[in-house]
């Protein structure tokens, strides 16, 4: 698990950008935090709460299409108890975009009505995007502007300049996604933020990550992978990941199965929902484990 707990993520750039988000933040009223709907802990930067601090908070749990509808509302309810606003949505299609206009004018209720008392009229909400690398920031401002404000794109900090898209009258969205990187100080994260496709597959044990991803659904979503590819679940991982190559008829010279086929299709199937809809953790569970 080295390869993954000891990535470098260029630790110029990261204070470069922390520095840059220090900046950004004061400008604006409403911090928007984009995580994954299947890793929720694991695609969050605890450090946002200290740089968000007196902003209004908005967590949307993207990518909830592919994730567990029941867990999704457990960390619902978990960040709305630490005073978050909350949305779920699939930034690819544009249906749940009404509902974050409507919690970000819920959210800087406040701040709207104490420009009032000021005389302080028609100021528009001003939010910015924030989250780690490939959680969907640039798609999501893209949908939400609903023009090509930004370039999409898995490198951070692609778009330049500070530029603000006017959503309507009442707000405006930094077009600048806030960068900020994993906690990898836990093994987990990395290995969490590996199975759903966070980080490269070229820095990665591939097969490590396939065998840890088995061990995750055999104990929390048993038979998805005995209804996806017609084995049985019982022996060891790599055995399994063996079965599952037999049981497709992809083999190798010899009529070996093509075990490392089985490694990449199993990752891309998971990471594109063919297993079912999946999240790898929740609240309990995380409180638990620390």
């Amino acid at each position: 698990m080295g390869e993954i707990s000891t990535i470098n993520w260029y630790p110029g750039h990261m204070t470069k950008a922390r520095r840059m988000m220090q900046e950004d933040i004061k400008l604006i009223d409403l911090v928007i935090e984009l995580l994954d709907a299947r890793v929720p802990l694991s695609s969050r930067n605890p450090d946002i709460d200290d740089l968000a601090k007196n902003k209004s908070r908005l967590i949307l749990l993207n990518k909830a299409d592919l994730a567990d509808n029941r867990k999704t509302k457990l960390w619902t309810a978990y960040f709305e108890e630490k005073g978050f606003f909350v949305v779920t949505l699939d930034s690819r299609s544009r249906g749940g975009m009404k509902a974050v206009q409507e919690e970000i004018m819920k959210a800087c209720k406040a701040k709207i009505e104490r420009d009032l008392k000021r005389g302080i009229k028609n100021r528009p909400v001003r939010a910015m995007v924030v989250g780690i690398p490939n959680v969907g920031k640039s798609t999501f401002i893209n949908s939400f502007a609903g023009k090509a404000a930004a370039k999409t794109g898995n490198k951070p900090g692609v778009t330049k300049g500070k530029q603000w898209i006017r959503l309507n009258k009442q707000a405006e969205l930094l077009d600048t996604p806030g960068i900020l990187w994993p906690k990898f100080e836990d093994q987990t994260v990395g290995m969490r933020l590996a199975m759903i496709g966070s980080i490269r597959n070229e820095i990665l044990n591939l097969d490590e990550v396939a065998q840890s991803l088995i061990r995750n659904l055999r104990s929390q979503y048993p038979g998805a992978l005995k209804e996806r590819y017609e084995i049985e679940e019982d022996g060891e991982d790599y055995e399994i990941l063996a079965a599952i190559a037999a049981s497709r008829n992809w083999l190798v010279k010899g009529g070996e199965p093509d075990y490392n086929k089985a490694v990449n299709v199993v990752l891309e199937e998971f990471r594109d929902g063919k297993l079912g809809k999946i999240t790898l953790e929740e609240p309990e569970k995380i409180q638990s484990e620390r």
